[in-house]
């Protein structure tokens, strides 16, 4: 399982999320987490859109599940994660750049 913060460093929202995107990493230790910032690895990030911040990527069997902004409050990323985890998430996103950022990561 991937779960991917996109971010920037000049966002506010996204600097103070880093530290609970990290407590959420330490909690779910057999999880990735990787955290991008679009404008430092936007070679990774393509020409894919991102319109809100924090916006979140989670793939589960090498298949992306979820991709969208998420309320930057920890309860809501540790529900989000363990659903997916526990194989109760979303069933498999068909948007091409979305499959395509997710290759570009592995």
């Amino acid at each position: 399982m991937l779960v991917c913060c996109l971010c920037a460093q000049w966002c506010s929202n996204c600097r103070e999320y880093r530290a609970t995107f990290s407590a959420i990493e330490r909690q779910f230790a057999d999880v990735r987490f990787r955290w991008i910032d679009i404008e430092d690895e936007s070679e990774v990030v393509g020409d894919l859109d991102i319109d809100d911040f924090p916006m979140l990527l989670i793939a589960t069997a090498g298949e992306p599940r979820f991709f969208g902004p998420l309320m930057p409050q920890r309860e809501v990323l540790a529900r989000l994660v363990e659903a997916h985890r526990s194989g109760a998430g979303h069933a498999p996103l068909q948007n091409d750049k979305v499959r395509a950022l997710l290759s570009r990561l592995r």
